[in-house]
């Protein structure tokens, strides 16, 4: 995979775009997110959608034109470009605050990017969403604010949570029942562990950027 981020900006409410890309990066426009990127400078990639939001279709040299009528959600579309095109880093704004079904899929997305063992960010206007499978996520101690974790998959087995106001060792959490809600950062050293399936992980989005969460790599490695 490569190194760079793969952005990509939906047609969902706008919080602010931190996009500061390099060459080594793919930049995204899904929809109107073409409009929110135009206003804002940044350079443009790939633009891709059935454009039901934007209305029109731009004149942009990398465009691909979905039927209104599909399967996929534009989103998925865009992931799957930005894994086609090498990636498994992906950063998501205006993904969240319009329909809340789309908001879910995306959360959904997330999920199934780490189960193929790539990571995706949902940015949120005070909250950023990822997911873990079978492996860790680790904050530094500057992190600060409320963290939530929940089971994405029905069972999530050897859940261990460190350096947290109120931690868990060894426990099974399941998709039916908010046991990990509203932890706290304690100005520790902190991780998120899971032996055995995913976790949706929400965190203040004050925390992201800067390489925070710092590090995220298998158990037992």
């Amino acid at each position: 995979m490569k190194a760079g981020i793969c952005y990509i900006v939906g047609a969902g409410e706008k919080y602010g775009l931190e996009i500061r890309p390099n060459e080594d990066d793919f930049v995204v426009a899904v929809d109107a997110g073409y409009r929110l990127l135009e206003e804002q400078g940044i350079g443009i990639d790939l633009v891709i959608g059935d454009f039901d939001t934007l209305q029109y279709i731009p004149a942009h040299p990398n465009v691909i034109v979905l039927k209104a009528e599909k399967d996929d959600t534009d989103m998925l579309a865009a992931i799957r470009e930005g894994i086609r095109a090498g990636y498994g880093k992906f950063h998501i704004y205006c993904g969240t605050g319009g329909r809340l079904d789309h908001t879910v899929a995306n959360m959904q997305l997330l999920a199934d990017l780490s189960r193929y063992g790539r990571q995706g960010f949902l940015i949120d206007r005070d909250s950023v969403v990822t997911a873990i499978t079978d492996s860790t996520l680790f904050f530094p101690r500057e992190a600060s604010g409320y963290v939530s974790v929940f089971s994405h998959t029905e069972k999530s087995e050897g859940v261990y949570l460190k350096g947290l106001k109120y931690p868990l060792e060894d426990a099974v959490l399941d998709n039916h029942f908010p046991l990990g809600i509203s932890n706290e950062f304690t100005e520790a050293e902190s991780s998120i562990s899971v032996r055995r399936g995913t976790l949706l992980v929400f965190f203040p989005r004050d925390c992201f950027g800067n390489g925070v969460p710092a590090e995220r790599k298998e158990l037992g490695s």
